[in-house]
């Protein structure tokens, strides 16, 4: 990828996996589906079910050959995040909450402001936590042991 096309790369992503969208271009225009990956390397999403091409896959090691009907990327700027009080499609604004919270909202014309939740997928976990300690973890008496006394200055190195 050349440096011109790294400055295009969108580094504050609205559209998250697992939000329903709307395609607004190409050949599947008005319909709706869940996005199922983003691939934030080429600005793209896959739409479940929308963009659907035939790709000729050769036979190999492991697998059969033929012709498989796969779902294609979609641009990100040819799909948007349906308002979950309208059904419309409608613009991402972000907004803090009194608590601090930062959460998103549906914004544009014809949009109601409200609050578009986080989606559920996202807060499952592919790995889980370790529940046990390994031999590389340390020990939470080292951890909650203070070290340092910012009123008496116990603990600084002497330079």
């Amino acid at each position: 990828m050349g440096w011109k096309a790294t400055q295009k790369l969108i580094h504050h992503w609205k559209i998250l996996r697992g939000d329903n969208v709307m395609v607004t271009r190409g050949k599947d225009r008005g319909e709706t589906g869940m996005i199922k990956r983003v691939i934030r390397s080429q600005n793209r999403v896959i739409v479940e079910g929308k963009n659907l091409v035939k790709k000729h896959i050769k036979q190999g090691q492991g697998h059969e050959g033929g012709i498989f009907t796969v779902e294609a990327p979609l641009h990100v700027s040819n799909v948007q995040v349906l308002d979950p009080a309208t059904g419309k499609p409608c613009k991402v604004g972000i907004k803090y909450l009194e608590d601090g919270s930062k959460v998103r909202v549906s914004r544009g014309l014809g949009a109601s402001g409200s609050i578009i939740p986080r989606p559920e997928i996202l807060k499952i976990r592919t790995t889980p936590r370790p529940t046990i300690v390994g031999p590389k973890d340390t020990p939470i008496d080292l951890v909650m042991e203070k070290t340092y006394d910012s009123k008496t200055g116990k603990g600084m190195p002497d330079l």
